[in-house]
């Protein structure tokens, strides 16, 4: 085996810029007190990152307030709380077919109504679509900004104003665009958008954020409602959670190590850039492509389309797991299957065993894209 040749970073981003190490070990061994429960120097330390981190999402996505930045668990648990805490049982929500589980089955559990838009087709027929699929009763448009196994996005700039001028939610899964594409909820009028720490952004597992539009601010703003209750510190006599965010959406302690990662993973994209980012991947990305087109036996999904860091493929002759404990015994990490996105694996008709996700990051190099199409090719030789 050779060196090392990490390519799933759509699944966590690895490695991690030195300064995420450093702040992570730093807040575990010098301040790891629990933020907003104390009145010592620990936790004040604590509750001072807590917020430094909550103001860099809140300039970096264009949220409003950084009240409205709240922490999660991951995107998953960012999804379920908006979901849930705005979905009746007799609304009407629209979701795109490259949706994630994280979405999909919150959607299914719910019992509520939906329809299904295909991402899969030009922006002006996507939109139309969307506009004809639009119901009285309908609640909220939720979909993905990036798929997690293609090429393909979604246009939220678009959606949400059509969202906006229809009166109605708008729920953004950026879980795969986040520090790598620009985002910014005020222009693309997002209502909830969910993200996690430890892909783009560059932090670690074990923290996600739900940011919230000005629609939800003070006593006289709309809802969400809670789906876990607990103590944070706040209105200890108070039988019910506090009305006021984050406080009325955090329960329990928050994971401050973890905050303390991402705030340093949002500084290390800021000085770097998402647009320099962003050009690396794509660059590495078309070599890949160009690569994959040269070998025999490969299946291509998506060729034409080139937005993210991620290019979904098959070798005729393996399953997709076949290909990837090959790849692994060579050193290569990708990952195989189904990813947890099935109706983005019917669009693309993979087949019954799924297929080979690459997504190259920030820190990979075309060497390493190079020695992987060598690798591949001798694989697809056996």
């Amino acid at each position: 085996m050779g060196e090392l040749i990490y390519l799933d970073n759509a699944a966590t981003s690895f490695p991690k810029p030195a300064s995420v190490y450093h702040e992570v070990r730093r807040c575990i061994e010098e301040y790891c007190g629990n933020p907003g429960r104390s009145g010592h120097s620990l936790s004040l330390a604590a509750a001072k990152t807590v917020y430094e981190c909550r103001q860099e999402l809140a300039a970096l996505f264009e949220c409003e307030n950084t009240e409205n930045v709240i922490f999660t668990l991951n995107t998953t648990h960012s999804l379920n709380m908006a979901l849930k805490g705005l979905m009746s049982d007799n609304d009407h929500v629209l979701i795109s077919n490259i949706e994630h589980n994280s979405v999909y089955r919150p959607v299914m559990a719910s019992g509520c109504k939906f329809d299904i838009f295909n991402s899969y087709q030009p922006k002006e027929k996507l939109l139309k679509e969307i506009s004809e699929k639009l119901r009285a009763d309908t609640k909220m448009i939720i979909c993905s900004h990036a798929s997690n196994i293609s090429p393909i996005c979604n246009p939220i700039k678009e959606i949400g104003a059509m969202a906006k001028r229809r009166g109605i939610y708008f729920i953004v899964d950026a879980a795969q665009s986040a520090g790598i594409h620009p985002i910014s909820m005020k222009k693309s009028n997002i209502d909830a958008l969910c993200i996690p720490a430890h892909k783009g952004l560059y932090g670690i597992q074990g923290c996600g954020a739900l940011l919230l539009s000005s629609k939800f601010e003070g006593d006289k703003g709309e809802r969400i409602k809670c789906l876990t209750e607990g103590g944070n510190g706040v209105a200890s006599f108070e039988p019910f959670m506090p009305k006021r965010l984050p406080e009325r959406l955090e329960s329990g302690t928050l994971p401050t190590p973890a905050i303390a990662g991402l705030l340093a993973g949002i500084r290390a994209v800021k000085e770097t850039g998402t647009d320099n980012i962003r050009a690396h991947e794509y660059l590495l990305c078309k070599r890949l492509r160009e690569n994959l087109k040269s070998l025999r036996g490969v299946k291509l999904y998506c060729p034409e389309f080139s937005k993210t860091n991620i290019i979904l493929f098959n070798l005729l002759s393996k399953s997709s797991i076949e290909t990837t404990e090959l790849l692994d015994r060579e050193g290569v990490c990708v990952r195989g299957g189904f990813h947890c996105s099935p109706l983005a694996h019917k669009l693309l008709k993979t087949g019954e065993n799924g297929a080979v996700r690459v997504s190259p990051g920030g820190f990979n190099t075309l060497e390493e894209i190079d020695r992987f199409t060598d690798i591949l090719y001798k694989i697809n030789r056996l």
